[in-house]
């Protein structure tokens, strides 16, 4: 039989004994080494296989061990044992005859894992002993830097610059988890955590996508669309179509929201013409206002329009100071 040592890689953000059932033979049937103790050692000596773990180096060991037994398995840590695994390569490319080695994953990450290593890092930087610029934040702290990194991602969205659209969208996932942590520190009966605003995300999307989960007929997009506002009225109850817009958002877009809604109800309330407001500022209001309408009605987003005229005539103001 062939001499071998497994180098057995596991996820470090799954449950610790959660392998798979390749995994749990191998260790099973042969010793295991690894270099430290941790959650997983403990739960593989409990199903009754034999761990040892090495306090010096470990590709001596392992050789030994494979002379010994045939073959070895190492229980990579956390990170990897990256290191490891280059040594060991490069001293049995250089004395092929010693030992095979082969690289089983007993448990890998699922997508969205990472957000595992996000919320922990969150963690450490808002308890004691962490940031002290973080821990002295709340909600309403917080609420400009929401929006500006919000609006960051939108400026990356318009420039086609999907790298940064990356980056920026980590530091809105900063500002949700950050949040979320803070709101763990809230007093008994109000408090809440990343879970439940996850949870909460989960049961919302399944609730309001019956053609998705339920099996219900999907339809066309318009039948979609109107399915989601059925659900969602029925979901919160409110007193007008308007209840739930944001009323903080930039005035054209606010503007353009409201206008949309009223027409999803099928209310046909035009804006008070200009020349009947009483002073200056109500009349502009009162222009600005008539000016969305006819862009909603043109299928034309106003507060792109503005953004996109601005910023060109931005462009001409530098070449003018340029000379």
């Amino acid at each position: 039989m062939t001499a071998r040592i497994v180098l057995l890689v596991t996820s470090p953000r799954l449950p610790a004994g959660l392998l798979t059932s390749a995994a749990w033979d191998v260790v099973r049937e042969h010793p295991v080494l690894t270099g430290a103790e941790s959650e997983l050692t403990t739960a593989v000596r409990q199903a009754g296989a034999e761990v040892t773990v090495v306090a010096g180096p470990a590709t001596q060991a392992l050789l030994d061990t494979v002379a010994a037994h045939g073959t070895a398995v190492w229980l990579a840590g956390p990170a990897g044992d990256e290191s490891l695994a280059r040594e060991l390569g490069l001293r049995l490319a250089r004395e092929p005859g010693l030992a095979e080695m082969e690289l089983m994953y007993g448990s890998w990450d699922p997508p969205g894992a990472r957000l595992l290593d996000a919320v922990a890092v969150l963690d450490r930087l808002a308890s004691p002993g962490g940031d002290p610029w973080k821990r002295a934040q709340t909600h309403r702290s917080l609420a400009g830097y929401l929006l500006e990194e919000s609006y960051e991602a939108y400026d990356a969205i318009g420039a086609d610059d999907t790298d940064a659209l990356r980056e920026e969208l980590g530091d809105v996932l900063l500002q949700v988890v950050l949040h979320a942590r803070l709101a763990e520190e809230l007093p008994e009966g109000e408090r809440w955590s990343i879970d439940d605003v996850a949870g909460g995300l989960v049961d919302k999307m399944i609730r309001r996508n019956p053609h998705v989960f339920a099996g219900a007929e999907a339809g066309t997009l318009e039948e979609i669309t109107a399915n989601w506002e059925r659900i969602k009225r029925a979901e919160k109850a409110r007193d007008s179509v308007l209840d739930g817009v944001a009323l903080s958002q930039p005035a054209l877009a606010l503007a353009a929201q409201i206008l949309d809604r009223a027409a999803r109800a099928n209310l046909t309330v035009p804006p008070a013409p200009p020349e009947t407001e009483a002073d200056e500022e109500e009349r502009l209001g009162a222009t600005l206002l008539t000016l969305v309408t006819e862009a909603r009605k043109a299928n034309l987003d106003p507060e792109a329009a503005l953004r996109r005229a601005t910023l060109a005539h931005a462009a001409t103001i530098r070449a003018a100071e340029r000379g």
